[in-house]
Order: structure tokens, then sequence, then C-alpha cells
């Protein structure tokens, strides 16, 4: 009963949804019958036909994600008239119904905190920027800057889980997933997508791992988090007395094992798993080359900063992430931890600029000038804004901001993003999108867009329907277009 009742469960729909894209009975036995001595093969794992649906601008993406809500208003959204406004209470004109968070919603005024930072242009094209973006500055003519985001959650985990899977609940599949499982891998010895994680002074907020998850679609799918140390990949490293011929012989006796479980149950899962084993594996020989930072020469350690050649640290990921797409990993996602500055924020923006400003302009320069930038997408940004006003007690030097929904800044360079451009704008307190509204789905749209992606075409049916990383919305945002 127990074989028969285990068909029964996995539906006709799952199976052939799953399969299909897998290893399948073919590719399964493809994959077991390769001489798996030839680690070094980079033979492309296919993605679902027909994709990409047109030519793309874009092969990879890496998302430098600065977790906590970077402040547009010292950073990238210039409003000077402020300081004439200092401590004056934002008019409720401005402020209207907004839902408040339970930091500032028994505050009695909401004073106005202008920046102590000065903005200047930058480039031929003049982009405003801070001056605690003085290498950003550098890259002014190659970057878009999108002043006009906008998200719909107000608190952390649902507005950093809304950005990363374009829903505010948990189980929805990232866009790395999504762009994994549409586009599939041009290196059949490193994963398509890989995630890590680096955090500034400050730990700031956590992080979970289904934000680089597969949620429904099928766990081969997923990221794979890479970390700093002895291993980068955990259980990668053979245990002490067991050789790499060792465990060749164990994976073989452990996927037949597998086929004869898949015969009997049917599970689809069962396929991945092998996959995965073998992805391991490979794995085994490409990585320890590709994390050691030691091949690189001096003058990009000067590049990137001091902290490239500490492990763990957002330059030493953003040095790493250059490697990967020259390896080509097709997406890859960076999130950066310490941006939730809700008091001391001069104190602590300045410090995480030091750890991050560098590093993120050095990644786009290094990019270009090995001719990868045109084809990889840079997208810079936190899950939402900072408010005006303040939180807590504003004093001269001192100031603090609560999370803010309603709008907010992201920069955006390479893979057919027209560089030196700004997009959208807010109203003179940059509390409300005045200009040209992005949202959450529009970019997400937009970065499909130019990886050759329909956003209403790349769709998984689960549960009955048939969902897609914009849900049932997003547009795409042509003027960002080269």
């Amino acid at each position: 009963m127990g074989a028969q009742q285990s068909h029964l469960d996995v539906t006709r729909r799952h199976f052939f949804s799953t399969s299909a894209r897998g290893l399948g009975t073919i590719a399964l036995a493809k994959l077991l019958g390769d001489d798996l001595g030839l680690a070094e093969s980079t033979a492309a794992a296919p993605g679902l036909p027909g994709i990409p649906h047109f030519v793309p601008k874009a092969k990879n993406v890496i998302f430098l994600f600065q977790s906590g809500g970077p402040s547009q208003l010292d950073l990238l959204d210039h409003k000077p008239h402020l300081r004439e406004r200092q401590a004056s209470d934002l008019p409720d004109s401005i402020r209207g119904k907004q839902r408040l968070t339970g930091m500032t919603a028994a505050q009695t005024s909401f004073p106005v905190a202008s920046s102590k930072f000065d903005f200047q242009p930058h480039g031929h094209s003049g982009q405003v920027l801070s001056e605690l973006l003085p290498h950003t500055a550098g890259i002014a003519d190659d970057m878009a800057i999108v002043r006009s985001m906008f998200t719909e959650q107000i608190n952390h985990d649902p507005a950093i889980t809304f950005l990363q899977t374009g829903h505010q609940l948990a189980g929805r599949p990232s866009i790395g997933a999504w762009l994994s499982y549409g586009l599939g891998s041009e290196n059949r010895n490193l994963p398509a997508f890989i995630a890590m994680v680096s955090r500034g002074k400050r730990a700031g907020q956590p992080l979970y791992s289904r934000l680089w998850g597969s949620g429904f679609l099928p766990t081969q799918y997923q990221g794979v988090k890479f970390r700093s140390g002895k291993d980068s990949v955990l259980y990668l490293s053979n245990p002490d007395g067991f050789n790499r011929e060792d465990r060749r012989h164990y994976l073989d006796d452990l996927a037949a094992l597998n086929r004869i479980r898949h015969k009997e149950y049917g599970d689809p899962e069962i396929e991945t798993r092998i996959g995965q084993y073998e992805m391991a594996y490979r794995m085994q020989a490409s990585v320890p080359e590709l994390t050691d930072l030691s091949t690189e020469p001096e003058h990009i350690f000067e590049m990137y900063g001091e902290q490239s050649r500490q492990p763990e640290t957002y330059a030493a990921s953003c040095l790493l992430a250059r490697r990967l797409v020259e390896r080509g990993v097709r997406f890859v996602q960076l999130f950066h931890r310490g941006w939730d500055q809700q008091g001391k924020l001069p104190t602590n923006i300045s410090q995480q600029c030091t750890d991050t400003d560098q590093p993120s302009a050095a990644l786009a320069k290094d990019l270009k000038q090995r001719g990868l930038l045109d084809e990889t997408l840079i997208v810079w940004g936190g899950e939402f804004g900072r408010t005006v006003y303040c939180q807590g007690k504003l004093t001269e030097d001192d100031y603090g901001r609560d999370h803010h929904p309603r709008c907010f800044s992201i920069w955006m360079a390479g893979g057919g993003i027209k560089g030196g451009v700004t997009y959208g704008a807010t109203d003179d307190y940059s509390y409300n999108v005045a200009e040209n509204p992005v949202s959450v789905h529009d970019l997400h749209a937009t970065m499909l867009h130019l990886l050759g992606v329909d956003h209403k075409r790349l769709t998984f049916k689960y549960q009955g329907r048939y969902f897609r990383l914009t849900d049932v919305h997003g547009d795409l945002v042509k003027p960002l277009l080269a």
C-alpha cells in the first residue's frame, strides 16, 4: 500500500512540471554515466525551453542588497531646503494618514531632520550624490539613480521578503531562484545562484535562508550560501581519512540507492537530491580555486580597499562576486547588514559607507575594465527608505530616522541600464513620490527584461495556479533602458 499510495500522492502535473525541466530520467542516466573525473567541464545546464524570450542585454546579476533601509535623504535624494525647516514639525498634509511603526506611533511631534551631509553633482551627467559616497561618485555616468521606489511593507522582515520574492509572506521563490529556474546555469561546476552575507559595525536585522530559497520551486533552484573560512560551502570538504576517490564510490552507491527509491516512490525531489550531490562533488574542485583571493594582483586589492583582504567583509564579497560572474554564475546576491539607523544615524551611516562605498564602485569599475559590465546588471539598494522626521529626540549633531516605505532610492548599473540618468522624484520632504513611481514589481519586471525574460511568461504552476515573480503586477520601466 505504501508504494501505491506514494505514487498517488505525486500528481501527474507535479511529476511532469518538475522532472521535465529537472534531471529527468534520461538526463539522470546521462549524468550518472558521465566521466565524473572531468570536473573542469563547463557545459551549461539549460533553463526552460524558449527562454530567454528575446535577446538579453545582461547575462548575470549582482544584487548588492543593503539590509536595514539606507537613508535616501543622506545618500541619494538631496533636499537642501530642509535645512531651513530644521526641527519644524512635518505638516500633517505631507504625512497624511500613513501607518506608523511602533517606534514612532506614540510621538506627539515629528521634527524635520535635514541631512548634515553635503551633496555635489558628479560626472558629465551631473548626478547629485552625498559626500558619503565619494567612490560611487566616480561611476556617476555609468549608473541610473531611481528616487521614486516604493514598497507596501513598513517593517523589516516582510519588506525584505517582499523585495526578494515579490510577496511579503514567506514561501515564494526568491528572484535568484526564478532566474535559475528559467535561464539555467552557464557553468556545470558552480550553482546558478549564490548568496553571501556580510555585516557592518552593527549586526542589524537577522536574515534567513528563505531569502535565497526556492519556495515552491524544486530545491535545485535555491541559492547556495558561500561563507568565509576553510569551508566556503558547508559539508563540501571530505572528512579526515576520506579522500576524493572514496567520495566518488560513496556517491555512486548512494545514487544507486536513490534510484531504487525513486523507482519505488516516484518523488522528483530524489532526482534533485542526486543532482545536488553531484554538483557538490564537482564544486570540490572548482570552489577552492574560486575563493582563493590570493591570486588577485595588488592593484585589485587597492581598488576594492584594504578590507577586501579580510574574509566575510563586504569588500571581499564584492571581489568574490566579480570572480563568480566571470565564471558564469547567473545570480549573485550579496546581503550587507547594518543599515537600520533609527538612532545615531550620522555616525552609523558614515561607518556603513566607509565599508561599502569603495567596494561597490570598485565592482562596477572592475567589471567595466574587463568588458563585463555591459553584460552584468548591478542593483544597489535596501528594502525601504527613511523618514524625514526624527525618531526620538533631535539634537544639533544627532538624529535617527524611522522606516519609510512611501519612497526610497536605489541605483543600477551595467547590463543594459542607461547610465547617468536620474529617474523619478519625491516631494520637498522626500516623503511621497511626486513623479514616476516605481514599485518592487516594476523593478523585478525590469530586471527580468534585461535578462531577456518577459516577467508575465515566466511562470510555475503550484496548487492549481500559475505563479510568477511579479504576481499579477509589474510594468517595465523603459526610461531606465539603454
